[in-house]
């Protein structure tokens, strides 16, 4: 049973669409399956997104809003530019993986630039809310691109692995972009 304010995610029609909190989540890019989806997106019941990768290349999850915008109000009814996620990873691509990057893109393909006002809560230096149970060291990097880089840690074929962080958007768009790179030891 799930406590009052949580939210079971669904997953909608042949559209491959997963639903949690005011967001829809989709691994229509490729190289990649979602496998799962569920929460708010508040710190207390983060969105959780589990997925399954079959190589060691960067994949794309793409991040659509389902309801109104509307910064600073409550997520059980707005999609309100602060995302609390977790994303869970079983790792089929038959090879380890040494590092792991995420990077925010608001136009897939290019990079995040401060204007956008996406980040990886780039206003603050608080580091409470990323985390890895795989990687024992993080790098945030910003401008003029926002990503986070795992460090010093592994998670090998067939194990799974999990990174949590806040995503802001401070001037929210309907659709932005989680690249989403294994790092496989290199010769």
């Amino acid at each position: 049973m799930l406590a009052s304010g949580q939210a079971k995610a669904q997953i909608v029609g042949d559209d491959g669409l997963w639903l949690a909190g005011a967001y829809s989540f989709s691994d229509e890019l490729g190289g990649f399956h979602i496998t799962g989806v569920r929460g708010m997106g508040t710190k207390a019941d983060p969105i959780v997104v589990s997925q399954e990768l079959i190589s060691a290349t960067p994949v794309t999850l793409v991040i659509r809003t389902t309801r109104p915008i509307r910064p600073f109000e409550s997520p059980d009814f707005y999609a309100n530019g602060i995302l609390y996620m977790r994303v869970e990873f079983l790792n089929n691509s038959g090879q380890a993986w040494v590092e792991f990057e995420f990077e925010l893109q608001e136009l897939l393909g290019q990079a995040s630039v401060f204007g956008d006002g996406l980040s990886f809560d780039q206003r603050t230096t608080d580091k409470s809310n990323i985390s890895s149970d795989s990687f024992a060291e993080f790098n945030r990097d910003f401008e003029p691109y926002d990503k986070l880089l795992f460090r010093n840690g592994k998670i090998d074929p067939q194990r799974t692995g999990a990174f949590g962080f806040l995503i802001t958007d401070f001037t929210p768009k309907r659709q932005f972009y989680l690249v989403q790179d294994p790092r496989i030891p290199t010769a």
